[in-house]
């Protein structure tokens, strides 16, 4: 049986009656995403014998968000159902999260971002070597790093090395025609009214992780430092690279650092070098990531703006 509460229209068409009952709640279903609609719904509720009783109900985080609807589930969802729910959000093309416990908005909370392709829609040293004339050649490294190909410090070296003798001036084209991931900015300002931190961790570079600090008023960015002689690249990366595993200090630090509990920690990433970055939070997100990310993720948003990560907060 499915136990519908709701003060808001719901855009599903051709509705059907709803049994009510009193359901116990260890766990919730999160639907959300532009292809939900009823069709999607019933093939869900497939997956549970007929005398289940599920509880039901509209979320809308934002002003900004079509609602979600969640479904509160008397029972814990083995792996192998877990599994079998993704397919069918992939087939359904739909966003679907299982979540035992979520993050609570209402308690001062963390969010560790990566940059590239998650806070911005583009790779930043993808960009600067096309402007260099080895785009080419960098992007086809850069791939295979954030597919898990590569050792990500190794590529870095290798891609910044490409660089040398290029002139300073185009960082700055690069940094000018940057664009801001849908939803971020919206994203930061919810997250802040409500006193989270919000951070950037980054296998890019300064130049721009500090200027997204000062835009968007964050709390701290980590990410790599270009060496830079007489106003050109010297194809050098200065002091310790910002890696994987930088990154997943960074989400442990940065708690104890503002006194975040560990429930309370977010990260949010697209590439192989973001999943311990992933796992060190309580809740890791992989965002419009490769199949490797997501399959080690807590969670994923496949399609869509970066403000849809507030469906995954309770």
């Amino acid at each position: 049986m499915l136990l519908l509460y709701s003060k808001q229209s719901l855009a599903l068409p051709d509705a059907a009656e709803f049994a009510l009952g009193q359901p116990t709640k260890v766990a919730v279903l999160r639907l959300f995403g532009d292809a939900l609609n009823w069709v999607a719904l019933h093939s869900i509720l497939q997956l549970y014998t007929t005398d289940t009783v599920l509880g039901c109900h509209l979320y809308q985080p934002h002003p900004e968000l079509s609602p979600a609807l969640d479904l509160a589930l008397p029972t814990a969802l083995t792996a192998a159902q877990q599994q079998q729910l993704n397919y069918l959000a992939v087939r359904l093309d739909i966003e679907l999260v299982y979540l035992p416990t979520a993050p609570v908005l209402a308690k001062p909370g963390l969010l560790v971002m990566d940059m590239d392709s998650t806070a911005i829609q583009i790779e930043c040293i993808d960009e600067i070597a096309k402007l260099a004339g080895v785009g080419e050649q960098v992007a086809a490294v850069t791939a295979r790093a954030m597919n898990g190909e590569l050792d990500f410090a190794q590529s870095l070296i290798a891609r910044v090395a490409a660089l040398q003798g290029a002139d300073e001036d185009i960082l700055q084209q690069v940094l000018a025609g940057v664009p801001l991931m849908p939803g971020l900015t919206e994203l930061v300002n919810h997250l802040k009214v409500h006193q989270w931190q919000v951070a950037i961790a980054s296998g890019g570079f300064t130049y721009f992780t500090e200027a997204l600090k000062q835009r968007l008023d964050l709390t701290a960015t980590f990410a790599n430092v270009l060496e830079i002689a007489d106003g050109k690249l010297t194809g050098k990366v200065l002091g310790d690279i910002v890696d994987a595993n930088t990154k997943a200090r960074v989400v442990n630090e940065l708690a104890a650092e503002y006194a975040i509990a560990a429930g309370q920690t977010v990260a949010i990433g697209d590439g192989a070098n973001d999943i311990p970055m992933l796992k060190a939070a309580a809740l890791g997100v992989a965002f419009h990531a490769k199949p490797k990310v997501q399959a080690q993720a807590k969670a994923a948003i496949r399609h869509g703006s970066l403000l849809q990560l507030l469906y995954l907060l309770d």
